[in-house]
């Protein structure tokens, strides 16, 4: 329990049902939902609609969805990739000959095509018990009517204004009188609320084909980008077989690659054989979780990729070996200079959603554009911002990750779930971009290692080593004399640009029958239950 005399918050306790969303206006919806009878998918749909509107720097129907979902709290979880894809004509060789040896973020070749309408679409008809219509409505209304802007929804706003001002129809949406709106303002996204009740109304094909899709597609082109028609009509997610680890006796389920979550359960798999020493928020434990995910990330840069386009090796990265391999090169004196390259043994700002139903069923649910306002490209009639996961692509004809037709780029949103004796016990998600897969490491050993709260294991320090260039991003809440005697290890320590990532979790206690939430403080949201 927290000291109740310091700054916090507690968790959140419910029975009959309960939401977690990084926005209160969506929690709020999400329990409307459930109340009317929606089970956990639909609360998480009405939820993620109404962040596309509420937090439009943070996700978007431009963007892309991933989703794991446990029927009456079993362990036969549903995984469904809603990643978008390349264009059809998308080729290195195509870039190769126009002169092109990056893909740029406010440019049409950071697009995919948008996969979370599609996504949204199967999953509701497969999995929800309500109309897709019924689940918009609420997202609808703040649109065309107005939603209040909330606090770190303006910090990211005011983060993007060089963004959102090169390119006029963001201009002229998210700039009213030419500035971004402050913390409390009305905002309105007419253009949004229209398509979105066309997508109620005539479900994925209003979003793929017609006039919304030729709104896009000319968009792009005039842009110079590869999309097509075509392109958007065959958009589709698909499911996919869940993977997953074991730690301190739990079982933790990922999606399978194009997504980082198998380097989530890579890091868990090297941090399992590191003893935990005096406490999460010390110089021991923090160095050798700056080295691990060192190793871990540098493994995903080589290996991770698209499985139908490319060799991906999930038993070899999860395999006990090469946690071993990788834990043994970590030297607990010092910071290491070179992050050796993690050759494998081989066999022959986004929004997270969890929701917890009455009957059990339990949605991990995670939406984005990726950077903040994607790839800061608008659609003029449609609103819809697009993602720049394009970026997560390379240019090289000879890497596994390197850019083709239909193929899905490397991509960093996970979102996660946790089993125990053949029952999920936890649904949870870390935002936060390339931070993702050690986030998620570090809130799960926080409460499986240290002891902690679900709101605690949220609530304390965050650090992340750039898997590019090797600086250490640290918040300022590290005490000082640990980033001292880190940097004393040859650690490069620099100031956190912004609170790194967010988070939301439900643990279901069955015993019981109770639902405990947290809720992550660096957002705007709130954990409810009822």
């Amino acid at each position: 329990m927290r000291d109740l005399e310091l700054p916090g918050r507690s968790p959140a306790h419910g029975v009959a049902g309960m939401a977690a969303t990084s926005h209160t206006l969506s929690t709020a919806v999400a329990l409307d939902v459930l109340k009317a009878g929606g089970n956990a998918l639909d609360a998480a749909i009405a939820a993620c609609a109404v962040q596309c509107v509420v937090e439009p720097g943070s996700t978007g129907i431009g963007g892309d969805c991933f989703c794991l979902y446990a029927p009456g709290a079993s362990e036969e979880i549903v995984a469904f990739n809603g990643s978008g894809r390349a264009p059809s004509g998308a080729t290195v060789e195509w870039f190769a000959e126009k002169g092109i040896t990056e893909i740029e973020r406010q440019s049409p070749h950071s697009v995919v095509v948008p996969g979370a309408v599609d996504a949204w679409c199967q999953l509701n008809a497969d999995h929800g018990r309500l109309p897709l219509k019924d689940l918009l409505a609420p997202a609808i209304e703040y649109a065309r009517d107005g939603y209040p802007i909330s606090s770190r929804v303006a910090f990211d706003w005011r983060a993007e204004l060089d963004l959102l001002k090169a390119e006029p129809n963001l201009a002229r949406i998210f700039l009213p009188e030419g500035r971004a709106p402050e913390v409390g303002e009305r905002h309105s996204l007419p253009e949004l609320a229209r398509t979105l009740e066309a997508i109620g109304e005539g479900g994925r094909e209003a979003f793929y084909t017609g006039e919304i899709a030729r709104d896009m597609v000319d968009y792009l082109q005039g842009l110079g980008g590869l999309h097509t028609m075509e392109d958007f009509a065959n958009a589709k997610g698909n499911y996919v077989t869940p993977i997953s680890t074991d730690y301190r006796g739990m079982r933790v389920w990922q999606c399978a690659p194009n997504g980082q979550g198998v380097i989530a359960l890579l890091l868990l798999n090297i941090m399992s054989g590191i003893e935990a020493g005096d406490g999460p928020i010390t110089t021991r434990r923090i160095h050798h979780e700056i080295e691990a995910a060192r190793l871990a990330y540098a493994a995903r840069n080589l290996y991770l990729c698209d499985p139908d386009f490319a060799e991906m090796d999930v038993e070899a990265l999860l395999a006990p070996g090469y946690a071993d391999r990788l834990r043994a090169s970590i030297d607990a004196g010092r910071a290491c200079e070179t992050v050796p390259a993690p050759e494998l043994v081989r066999h022959k700002d986004t929004v997270y959603i969890t929701v917890v139903d009455k009957d059990r069923n339990a949605c991990s649910f995670i939406n984005t554009v990726f950077h903040g306002w994607g790839a800061g490209l608008c659609a003029p009639e449609s609103g819809v911002v697009f993602t720049n996961r394009g970026q997560g692509f390379v240019l090289d004809p000879d890497h596994p990750n390197r850019i083709e037709p239909g193929k899905r780029p490397r991509h960093t949103i996970i979102p996660g779930m946790v089993t125990r004796d053949g029952k999920t016990c936890m649904s949870y998600g870390v935002m936060g971009g390339e931070y993702q897969a050690m986030g998620h490491m570090q809130f799960l050993t926080r409460m499986f290692d240290y002891g902690c709260d679900i709101q605690e294991a949220m609530d304390l320090p965050r650090f992340m080593p750039d898997p590019f260039n090797g600086e250490v991003e640290m918040e300022g809440a590290v005490p000082e004399a640990i980033r001292n005697e880190l940097s004393r290890l040859g650690h490069r320590i620099v100031p956190a640009s912004r609170p790194i990532g967010g988070s939301q979790a439900i643990w279901i206690d069955h015993e019981r029958g109770l639902l405990t939430g947290g809720s992550d403080p660096r957002k705007d949201g709130a954990a409810i239950g009822y």
